[in-house]
């Protein structure tokens, strides 16, 4: 059986993305090991189950370039949520910008934000 256990998110700078990752949306830090004097290997996850995140620090000038676009504009991230409004809530009065309202699909409430480097996400709470 396989399963996806970890994906890379491109940031500039890692105590910057950590703050954000874990003081604005709320995941928890799992992982913060010094590699190089220029590379850490820092992971983070919404929960204890599921998909972690390697907060990757963009070495050269293409990286740089993908930083935010990672998916070509399109929505990359899905945050699964048990509460909708609470999540919603608490990420409004942490100044996550949202880029529509909520909505209501066959498959549950959802709602796009976008990660401090331009990464689209999906808040969702399946029904």
């Amino acid at each position: 059986m396989n399963s996806l256990g970890m994906i890379a998110i491109v940031i500039d700078d890692y105590d910057g993305a950590i703050k954000h990752y874990v003081k604005d949306l709320g995941f928890t830090l799992l992982e913060d090991t010094t590699l190089t004097a220029e590379k850490r290997w820092v992971v983070v996850a919404p929960s204890d189950q599921g998909a972690r995140i390697l907060l990757a620090k963009a070495a050269n000038e293409t990286q740089k370039a993908a930083i935010g676009n990672s998916t070509g504009g399109r929505v990359g991230f899905f945050l699964y949520t048990t509460n909708f409004s609470e999540t919603y809530e608490l990420y409004k009065s942490r100044g996550i910008e949202f880029i529509e309202s909520p909505r209501q699909e066959a498959y549950g409430q959802v709602v796009v934000f976008i990660d401090k480097y331009g990464n689209k996400w999906d808040l969702i709470e399946q029904n």
